[in-house]
């Protein structure tokens, strides 16, 4: 029995790590790429960040927002960025068919030009590294199955390591099994950090993710607290994760009831009040920048200012102790409510620590080397898995483990139902890997069956 579980795990860890390599190292590359991507923003778009246009003439952001419109027809302005010195603030545009556009403004609101959103560094970071670039709820979700096969080869890899006691001195050795001893060693020890990395990846992915928050949602006393009125529209990165799509307040719209504005999204209301006046309510609240002030999308809707610790913009995130997501009534300007980090539940705690963590700036440039480190090693146990195996192989073969003659033993399977009913995408793709094993035996019976008749 405890043959057949360790040969349960050789063989299910050798074809798992060949199927899934390519978008392991995919999402390894393009992860290193986003933990460095607010020191290649700030070299590569140094003029829009920190320069000047020149313009010597002061004007307040409501007349830059519209300047800015006028200059990008099409876009509305739905967010306004306003970053610490020496950062120029930004405004965030999207039109009618979704694209977005950044526009920076210096310390005279007048624009220094802009830039087609999704083509900057972080956000092709980001793209390549949650869908391969190319989008869609497919690539979405193998992008998540292979974070989810990942953690089975790191609890298989360890199994393995400590059953066949490779870690164990031995005086003679070949290539192969040098290799293999190697493999072994570097997967061992980044296991753990590993393993954080992805689940703290986890809350941003396609299928997992939605009910991580679900369930944050359905349990206000450990994940994130309601706020019963009408929830804004937008749903944008700016407001932390754990209130992203919270019921927030909703304005007196009485006024502007009046005026017949409703489903207006981003379409001007002359009764709204203006940007400046809000950041007089902002500065009187003692409110210190970064933060993002996201325009009320409709008529009851309200501005929400958020200071967050997992945005993925340069210059934009906080401490998760200051994680905060404010509402403001569109009309008078008057403060309603708040949701902060004291707040959130302790699965909203978690996550609002781990995905800066994941993300690797949660403690600056130590978390950053950190999250490197792990990369490349486990770059380096892709590799050396790659070559145990090719020092193996036979000539014109797979040369993959031997299968087993014997029944998959219990320990196995209640193993593979644990890991899919933690990760349900893994369980799915287990049952279709059940289907296709079943149709391939049921196949080799028949040919067999029929090689005797004959």
């Amino acid at each position: 029995m405890k043959n057949t579980f360790y040969q349960s795990f050789w063989r299910t860890h050798f074809y798992a790590a060949l199927f899934i390599t390519p978008l392991l190292i995919s999402l390894t590359l393009s992860g290193i790429g986003f933990l460095f991507y607010t020191n290649v923003e700030n070299q590569l778009y140094d003029k829009y960040f920190f320069g000047e246009s020149g313009k010597t003439e002061v004007q307040s952001i409501d007349e830059a927002v519209k300047l800015a419109e006028e200059s990008y027809a099409g876009y509305k302005t739905n967010k306004i960025i306003e970053l610490e010195e020496p950062y120029n603030t930004r405004l965030t545009m999207k039109n009618a068919d979704g694209n977005e556009k950044y526009v920076f403004l210096d310390d005279h609101n007048q624009i220094i030009g802009g830039q087609d959103a999704g083509y900057t560094f972080a956000n092709i970071m980001r793209n390549v590294h949650s869908s391969l670039f190319i989008g869609g709820t497919v690539v979405n979700y193998l992008v998540e199955l292979a974070a989810c096969w990942a953690i089975f080869l790191l609890f298989s890899g360890i199994y393995m390591t400590f059953k066949a006691k490779l870690l164990k001195k031995t005086k003679q050795t070949n290539k192969r099994q040098k290799s293999r001893k190697f493999h072994a060693l570097i997967g061992t020890i980044i296991t753990i950090p590993m393993l954080v990395i992805i689940f703290t990846g986890l809350p941003w992915s396609a299928f997992m993710g939605k009910y991580i928050y679900q369930a944050s949602q359905d349990h206000p006393s450990f994940g994130t607290p309601l706020l019963q009125q009408q929830p804004p529209t937008s749903d944008v990165s700016e407001i932390p994760w754990a209130t992203r799509q919270e019921t927030p307040p909703t304005s007196d719209s009485g006024h502007a009831a009046h005026h017949g504005m409703a489903n207006m999204g981003f379409v001007a209301n002359p009764n709204q009040l203006s940007v400046e006046k809000l950041q007089h309510e902002i500065d009187a609240m003692n409110i210190s920048k970064p933060y993002a002030i996201i325009y009320p999308t409709s008529e009851d809707g309200v501005y929400t200012v958020a200071k967050s610790s997992n945005t993925g913009v340069t210059g934009l995130d906080v401490s998760p102790y200051d994680e905060t997501t404010m509402y403001f009534d569109q009309y008078s300007g008057k403060y309603i409510d708040k949701v902060g980090y004291e707040d959130y539940g302790i699965l909203a705690k978690w996550f609002t620590w781990g995905i800066p963590l994941h993300e690797g700036h949660l403690f600056g440039w130590p978390n950053k080397l950190i999250n490197l480190l792990v990369c490349l090693a486990f770059l380096v146990v892709i590799v050396w898995g790659f070559r145990t195996w090719l020092l193996r192989k036979k000539q014109g073969m797979l040369s993959a483990p031997p299968k087993i003659s014997q029944k998959v033993s219990i320990p196995f399977i209640i193993f593979m139902i644990i890991l899919g009913i933690l990760m349900p995408l893994f369980g799915l793709s287990l049952i279709a890997v059940v289907l296709v094993e079943i149709i391939i035996n049921l196949v080799s019976k028949n040919k067999l069956a029929k090689k005797e008749v004959n």
